[in-house]
């Protein structure tokens, strides 16, 4: 992680992907997947991933919420949105927040990319660029 995103750390407390994200790292994830089928996926690799709890699933709207602690004590709410794109093709997004004022020191940045790696190691061979 860079010095660049640890000092952002300092004052944000949320991290987000889209297809508009700066950081390739954050950029939407896609997969030759139906919704369905990918909903299917994503939630049972996330149900066994140690550290991460998941709070609340609601299957028709393809949201995942999820939540972790910090080592400093600090709880993490986490959203995973998979939303269908095409018969074949889905797409995953993901926004972490830090409950709290202060700033995450990139932790919620950390989150997503751990996430994501998880993810396309499990799906490798369904995922597709843009």
């Amino acid at each position: 992680m860079s010095l660049r995103r640890m000092l952002t750390g300092l004052f944000r407390s949320v991290e987000g992907t889209s297809d508009r994200a700066k950081s390739p790292e954050l950029k939407t994830r896609y997969y030759q997947l139906g919704k369905d089928k990918l909903w299917d996926e994503v939630s049972s690799t996330l149900k066994k991933i140690p550290g991460y709890k998941v709070v609340h699933e609601v299957p028709s709207v393809g949201e995942i919420l999820l939540e972790r602690k910090s080592a400093f004590g600090r709880v993490m709410d986490i959203t995973v949105s998979i939303v269908g794109t095409g018969p074949t093709r889905s797409a995953v997004d993901i926004y972490s927040a830090t409950r709290g004022s202060l700033g995450d020191l990139g932790a919620n940045y950390r989150n997503i990319i751990s996430l994501f790696g998880i993810l396309d190691k499990k799906l490798s061979r369904y995922k597709t660029t843009a």
